[in-house]
């Protein structure tokens, strides 16, 4: 890797943020993982071009990551060059009752700036952990509300060739944890959100009311990546993980939230192995207990630990 952390070098990246062997355990909040070769925390969106060249002169592949909210690295880390996007690229500002981020910004951050500026459209989604940048690509939503409502433009920057890309309207493609942008090989820059004019007092009541409405349902105590499996069509994953008794299933440290049965936490020392384990014997169980195979919410990343 000293061919890519060079090029990095001469880009002119200033050396306290290019992370040789950066543990993963420390970027991602299920705290697993092995290390990836190199990180790389972008300051600028202007950067990342310039990291996509590195990377392709270096010869090696690129990850993209946020706040890792919703991400599983696996033992044996991460390969090639991660470039990550969170708070150190961040802005917001408001046009008439049009928010626009960079891909940086926390989606409780947006929630609170849109609640400062008295706009409506984003309290359901104030606790969700994430960067708005990886919450566009997954169409990220909770409580009734999600990205899908009010983003309206997405600019991006291809992976293949540095150049960028804009998505708006139809071209956005959201479903269900879905997007255009997932599917695209991009990395998100920039996103665009139409809100509504509301009272202040009722967007903060909402918000305190989804932000309550996590505290008692949710372990929050606990390192996880939120809910682990996707909603079946007309279905709720945590209520047939539930009704097939596997709440509080171990593995390990790894183990089927007794609080809310759609997590997995780790309760101190699992290792990705254990929650990956655990990850597949609740859909075994649960396919062969109702016919329905349970489909990774969270992105899982990287290679397992050899030997």
């Amino acid at each position: 890797m000293d061919a890519l952390i060079q090029s990095l070098v001469a880009a002119n990246f200033a050396p306290e943020r290019i992370i040789p062997r950066a543990p993963m355990v420390r970027y991602t909040t299920f705290r697993v993982g092995g290390p990836a070769d190199v990180l790389v925390n972008i300051a600028d969106t202007r950067e990342i071009p310039i990291a996509l060249r590195a990377a392709k002169h270096a010869g090696v592949p690129v990850t993209l990551i946020g706040n890792g909210s919703n991400l599983l690295v696996r033992d044996g880390g991460i390969r090639g060059l991660v470039i990550r996007i969170a708070s150190d690229c961040a802005g917001i500002f408001r046009d008439g009752d049009t928010i626009c981020a960079k891909a940086g910004v926390t989606l409780s951050a947006a929630a609170q700036f849109a609640l400062s500026e008295g706009l409506a459209g984003l309290s359901e989604l104030a606790g969700i952990p994430g960067t708005l940048g990886g919450g566009v690509v997954m169409n990220a939503g909770a409580y009734g509300g999600e990205l899908a409502q009010v983003v309206t433009r997405v600019d991006a920057i291809a992976l293949s060739d540095g150049k960028p890309v804009v998505f708006e309207g139809p071209k956005l493609d959201f479903s269900y944890r879905h997007s255009a942008m997932m599917d695209a090989g991009v990395i998100v820059t920039d996103v665009t959100l139409q809100l509504t004019p509301g009272d202040p007092d009722e967007i903060r009541a909402r918000m305190d009311e989804c932000n309550r409405a996590r505290r008692e349902k949710q372990p929050l105590s606990y390192p996880s990546a939120g809910s682990t499996f996707k909603r079946p069509a007309g279905l709720f994953a945590a209520k047939l993980i539930d009704e097939c008794g596997l709440r509080g299933l171990r593995v390990g440290d790894a183990q089927v939230s007794e609080k809310h049965a759609g997590f997995i936490i780790n309760l101190g020392n699992a290792t990705a192995h254990d929650i990956l384990t655990l990850m597949d014997e609740v859909r075994a169980r649960v396919l062969a207990q109702t016919g329905v195979m349970l489909e990774p919410e969270v992105r899982i990343l990287g290679e397992d630990r050899k030997g």
